[in-house]
């Protein structure tokens, strides 16, 4: 008569079948975090806003509420209250990093916390610039503008 003996290849299979389980928790923790995250937290301090307005649902990374909070003054907020037009922001430092470069539509807003920061828009009159504020004066329709936003 011969030895009784538990079928190796079965335990390996209840273990890897223990292993998918524990793997398939730790994703949906790990995703029930970062979804209470995102609900819950606060907003990239860095750069445009990266919230999508309804009228741009399918456009992408910007935003049409350029309310912050009271006691936060933005170096720069632009809107686009005319004609889309193209804007061009970069740092205005010797790295000259392009923060935005593209064409935005009517009713987009982009918001920036950092400065020193230089604005080019090929239609200066479509937009509503506000630095640190302040309301900027309206550019002529249809000319380039640029604008200029120094440090604190």
């Amino acid at each position: 008569m011969g030895r009784h003996r538990s079928d190796p290849r079965g335990l390996a299979r209840i273990l890897i079948a223990a292993v998918a389980v524990i793997a398939a928790l730790a994703l949906l923790v790990v995703g029930a975090v970062a979804l209470v995250n995102a609900v819950t937290g606060e907003p990239d301090p860095k750069g445009p806003s990266a919230a999508v307005s309804p009228s741009d649902a399918g456009a992408g990374s910007r935003s049409s509420d350029a309310t912050a909070s009271p006691t936060v003054v933005l170096p720069l907020v632009i809107r686009v209250i005319g004609p889309a037009t193209a804007v061009v922001v970069r740092i205005a430092d010797t790295s000259g990093r392009v923060l935005t470069n593209g064409t935005l539509k009517t009713g987009e807003t982009l918001q920036y916390r950092e400065a020193p920061l230089q604005v080019v828009a090929t239609n200066g009159g479509s937009l509503q610039v506000v630095i640190y504020g302040k309301l900027q004066p309206r550019e002529p329709a249809g000319e380039r503008a640029v604008w200029f936003v120094k440090s604190r």
